[in-house]
């Protein structure tokens, strides 16, 4: 395995767009072709492709949330691994791939995201990593998690 996260751009677009979750899985993220949409509507969101060597795997979107804090908030705000790409691993090596982006792009402390609560694959993955519960909702009514990177050195 070999992962790297790439921009998205008119060379790669297509073939990120097409990854798709599990059927089980639809209710819990937003497809890869409306987490774009956003992503151009709002510049602090950035989407991104997970590769291993040439082919695509995964897609996250990722920014900071100048609203939240007083400095902010870098969130992990969408993460997916394409459903015929889940039970290889990719999960685990794709977020961990992104939190080193993450903490050498922004240089903050800690990192957020939020998950359904009756998604119990994804809380498994983002525990087994370090990510806790910090008794937040968002505003869809996802618990917040938070990874302290200061914890992990």
């Amino acid at each position: 395995m070999n992962l790297t996260i790439k921009n998205i751009d008119r060379n790669n677009y297509d073939e990120i767009v097409s990854l798709k979750v599990g059927s089980n899985q639809v209710n819990y993220i937003e497809t890869v072709e409306e987490s774009i949409e956003e992503a151009k509507k709002n510049s602090n969101w950035k989407p991104v492709g997970i590769y291993d060597n040439e082919k695509v795997v995964g897609f996250a979107m990722y920014g900071v949330c100048l609203d939240e804090e007083k400095d902010g908030r870098v969130w992990l705000d969408r993460f997916l691994i394409s459903y015929e790409n889940q039970g290889k691993g990719y999960g685990k090596a794709g977020v961990k791939l992104l939190i080193d982006r993450l903490g050498k792009e922004y240089r903050y402390d800690k990192i957020y995201l939020s998950v359904y609560e009756d998604n119990k694959d994804a809380i498994a993955l983002y525990k087994k990593i370090g990510f806790e519960f910090n008794g937040e909702l968002d505003t869809k009514g996802e618990k917040v998690m938070v990874l302290n990177l200061l914890d992990m050195k």
